[in-house]
């Protein structure tokens, strides 16, 4: 990559993915003008973290929208929302213990990949579903049966 200052900001927000270092330079170089644009529609002087509040209230609104736009699909499919227990959770949260990459590799492949995919690696149905070129409650079952399937042998004592 080229040095910080010589990128465009596509290209450093590209490389911000992989790096907080180009986010540095892009904050900087539009600190003065985003903090500007806040004393304009503020009546007095605004502190810098304002603009961190106004990302957190865009990041919250995104979420909102998003829960909603996934409710109503799920609705218009006459899905119901996959709810995970404790003790899902807990499955998940030893996912870095050998007895649960044990229990992973129990599965069937597809179940393995898209337990793995969603639960572990955090990433959504819809992305998994268009990467192994199939519907999202292809994935979700697959989650969801996966899920069942290591419960079970947890509730049996297959594994500790």
């Amino acid at each position: 990559m080229k040095n910080g200052e010589q990128c465009s900001d596509t290209e450093l927000l590209l490389a911000a993915r992989t790096s907080s270092e180009p986010f540095g330079v892009f904050y900087e170089r539009h600190f003065a003008s985003v903090l500007a644009f806040f004393r304009r529609r503020v009546r007095g002087p605004e502190p810098p973290q304002a603009w961190l509040f106004a990302i957190a209230r865009h990041k919250l609104s995104e979420a909102l929208r998003s829960s909603r736009i996934q409710d109503e699909a799920r609705h218009a499919l006459a899905m119901q929302p996959i709810h995970l227990d404790d003790e899902a959770i807990e499955i998940l949260e030893a996912a870095a213990s050998a007895p649960a990459v044990e229990l992973l590799d129990t599965l069937a492949p597809e179940q393995r990949e898209a337990v793995m995919a969603h639960h572990v690696e955090e990433r959504g149905y819809t992305e998994i579903a268009t990467e192994l070129r199939c519907s999202e409650s292809v994935i979700r079952k697959r989650v969801s049966r996966g899920l069942a399937v290591m419960r079970a042998q947890l509730r049996n004592g297959e594994f500790s």
